[in-house]
């Protein structure tokens, strides 16, 4: 511009909008550096009032940033106490002399970005470590990392790492893969990466228990030393890798906004997603306690789950995983859930070994899992072996089993209208297959009319009482014959005890019922008999012979031997109520029981009969002995004349060498070995047909090969001038050893009996290969 010569007007309104855009930058860069000096103030305060180090105290303020969705500059001023004051204008302090807490860590809490991070973390570590570069490394979903941010690498070499595949076994992906640090000198630290030669450390970043990423720093080699070093040789010892696990901590709160956000299911869409896979499945809520998953919350099961442990799925969501399923997270389950959900890598399928345990009760599986993150959950899919390699075959067993038996299962939920029946109940029914199954509640609709009555008993107890109940009906089939069944059918509860639905059996005991009748009829005609004596000592042998088989069934499929023993009373006119029962099972264990009903005469041997039968056709539904106990006290309570027995019930599994057994008020089964004999231990249990809601304990113990184990009423032992114990203790020793041969064996212990009440005995003797 020349002297004298005005401005035109175009250049002047230039000039102007230069002056004003300079004056609000300068603005900016004072307001930007007036709200550093306030964040290193308040990083300052949190350092000193937590004794923390400068970048930890930086980590502390970011995060509290985060979680108050605040700016941190806004937070700072609320620590420093400057709120609503121009940030500059510090106590006792100029923006010529901002309060810095550490040269290391100006402001490190207002890093806005992960560049920032980067380019802020090489440049504390260059000056205090002499590292030369860093690379901030974000887990994508399927496995890849991807270079997110780094500082003073080649832009080449950056642009040729950008993204790492899956499986790469770069040291990063071993640090969020495996979740340990890597430092210099580390075997693991070696392999391919940014900056080939030089020594490193890698750090996993986590965020609420999920592994985000890997922080690299890299160090010309060999790097720094891990103690003291002669200077100027950089050190990396306790102090520096503390600053280093703050500056990851750092780094994880950024790269957790700069992660891809999962795709949240939406709270009504979680049964859908569960209900539309064909397999049993789960859906897990971490629970986060101090950033790490402490456990899962079952949310959600499917229509196809099925709990090992036989509990309703009701009873199992809302509750805690390591409270549901302890062992089973103890063996491995709660290991791989967490690191599918700090890894992102779903497990696509792996046979583990898992237990089962309820109290006593432990039940090993091989299970196929497979578990993949969803929406910040983890998706849980599991199937047994056996239920994935043996459903047919497993399937037609328990067919034939319930076919011998005449037993079929039945489940129905009144909320859908839901009612799921076995095989075996179209033909105790007389239908046809392909015909609706009948609800409980019509029950009465195909029976006689005079047994309507007994059928609104059993359901306003089951429906309305919540109680088991047990009846036996006439169900008429359209050729105008009747089949005697014996329903038996328990309410399902949920955790506020409404009813969800109810499930039981039908037992064809029309075979049973023949006979009751044939007994009735023959006690009729000896009672009109003259030789009344003679034809009841001819009925209780024929009762003995057609009840109380002389031999048992051959084991030699599970591995077993067995013999058995009948001693009837003297007076041959008392029919005993004493039985036993051995029975081989369709997966190879074996059902021993021994009992005895109350009282003499056809009435005992009647309810005998009704309890052998019982017994015998709940054992192919897979419960334990316990539970057939309970089972059997409700048909004795609802039986004629509601008998009383003891009874003892033995599950043997030669496959494990185990034996699961309980008893009703009976004497404890005697295990005879090399090392001599021992009584079991007696596990609570009350008569059969004394309590209405009475429970049974269950014990579990080892049947090594070669011992014996031995099965006994009363009628053995019983004196009247000793107590019981007593007489077991002088019999087992006066017998010795069992020998090679079962059947001379019990014979000595009826030859040593030293009881004198002149009652029945049986015996069972079992003996493991």
């Amino acid at each position: 511009m020349t002297a004298g010569h005005e401005p035109s007007d175009t250049t002047a309104r230039a000039l102007a909008e230069t002056v004003r855009r300079l004056q609000s930058t300068a603005a900016r860069v004072q307001a930007d550096a007036r709200a550093l000096a306030v964040v290193d103030l308040a990083t300052g305060i949190l350092a000193e009032r937590l004794g923390l180090l400068p970048a930890e105290a930086a980590v502390r303020l970011a995060r509290l940033a985060r979680e108050a969705a605040v700016p941190v500059a806004a937070l700072a001023a609320d620590i420093a106490g400057v709120s609503g004051q121009e940030p500059g204008q510090l106590p006792g302090s100029s923006l010529s002399d901002p309060v810095t807490p550490d040269p290391v860590t100006p402001a490190l809490a207002a890093v806005a970005d992960l560049q920032g991070a980067a380019e802020a973390v090489l440049e504390q570590t260059a000056d205090a470590l002499g590292a030369h570069a860093v690379a901030l490394w974000l887990r994508l979903p399927g496995g890849a990392l991807a270079l997110a941010a780094h500082a003073g690498l080649p832009a080449a070499e950056a642009d040729a790492w950008s993204r790492v595949p899956p499986g790469v076994p770069t040291p990063a992906q071993r640090a969020v893969v495996g979740g340990a640090e890597l430092w210099p000198g580390d075997p693991e630290a070696a392999g391919p990466s940014v900056g080939a030669g030089s020594a490193r450390a890698v750090l996993p970043l986590i965020d609420a228990g999920r592994r985000r990423g890997a922080l690299e720093v890299l160090w010309p080699a060999p790097g720094p030393a891990p103690g003291p070093a002669p200077a100027p040789a950089p050190v990396l010892g306790g102090p520096q890798r503390r600053r280093l696990h703050a500056l990851a901590d750092l780094c994880a709160t950024l790269l957790a906004d700069a992660a891809p956000t999962p795709v949240p299911v939406p709270p009504g869409d979680d049964t859908a997603l569960l209900e539309g896979l064909p397999t049993p499945a789960l859906l897990l809520e971490p629970v986060v306690r101090r950033g790490e998953v402490a456990d899962f919350t079952l949310l959600r099961t499917n229509a196809h789950f099925r709990d090992p442990l036989g509990r309703p799925r009701d009873t199992l969501e809302g509750a805690s995983l390591l409270e549901v399923y302890p062992a089973a997270c103890a063996g491995g389950l709660f290991e791989r859930l967490i690191r599918v959900h700090e890894t992102g890598a779903p497990l696509p399928g792996e046979r583990v070994r898992l237990v089962f345990q309820q109290g006593e009760l432990a039940l090993p599986a091989t299970v196929l899992l497979a578990a993949a993150p969803v929406g910040g959950r983890v998706l849980v899919g599991w199937q047994t072996e056996s239920a994935r390699a043996g459903e047919a075959e497993q399937s037609v067993l328990l067919r034939q089993a319930q076919r011998l038996a005449r037993v079929a299962g039945f489940e129905e939920c009144p909320a859908d209208g839901r009612i799921r029946w076995s095989d075996g109940l179209y033909e105790i029914y007389g239908l046809a297959p392909d015909t609706d199954p009948v609800p409980l509640a019509q029950l009465a609709r195909h029976a006689h009319p005079d047994d309507e009555p007994a059928i609104r008993r059993l359901l306003d107890t089951v429906q309305r009482r919540h109680r088991t109940a047990s009846a036996v009906v006439r169900l008429a089939h359209q050729d105008g014959t009747h089949r005697y069944t014996r329903v038996i059918a328990e309410p399902v509860l949920d955790d506020h005890g409404r009813l969800t639905g109810v499930r039981g059996a039908f037992h064809d005991v029309s075979a049973q019922h023949r006979t009751e009748v044939a007994l009735g009829a023959t006690r009729a005609r000896l009672a009109d008999s003259e030789q009344e004596t003679a034809d009841s000592e001819r009925l209780a042998l024929r009762l003995q012979q057609a009840l109380l088989p002389a031999a048992p069934p051959p084991l030699g499929p599970a591995g077993l031997r067995a013999a058995v023993r009948y001693r009837p009373a003297a007076q041959y006119d008392r029919v005993g109520g004493d039985w036993y029962d051995v029975l081989l099972l369709p997966d190879k264990r074996v059902l021993l029981t021994v009992g005895d009903v109350a009282g003499h005469g056809v009435g005992a041997a009647t309810g005998m009969v009704a309890l052998r039968h019982v017994l015998r056709g709940l054992a192919v539904t897979g419960a334990g002995p316990a539970r057939m106990l309970e089972w059997a006290n409700t048909v004795a309570l609802r039986e004629p004349g509601q008998i009383t027995a003891t009874a003892v019930c033995v599950l043997i599994d030669p496959a494990v060498g185990e034996l699961r057994w309980a008893r009703a008020g009976h004497l404890p089964p005697i295990l005879v070995g090399a090392d001599g004999a021992q009584v079991l231990p007696l596990p609570h249990g009350v008569l059969l047909g004394a309590l209405d809601d009475a429970r049974y304990e269950e014990h579990t113990a080892h049947l090594p090969p070669g011992d014996v184990l031995v099965l006994y009423t009363d009628g053995l032992v019983e004196r009247r001038d000793r107590p019981v114990e007593e007489s077991v203790d002088q019999l087992i020793r006066a017998a010795g050893a069992p020998g090679p041969d079962l059947e001379r064996y019990l014979d000595r212990l009826l030859e040593l009996s030293p009881a004198d009440t002149d009652d029945d005995t049986c015996l069972i003797a079992v003996q493991s290969r």
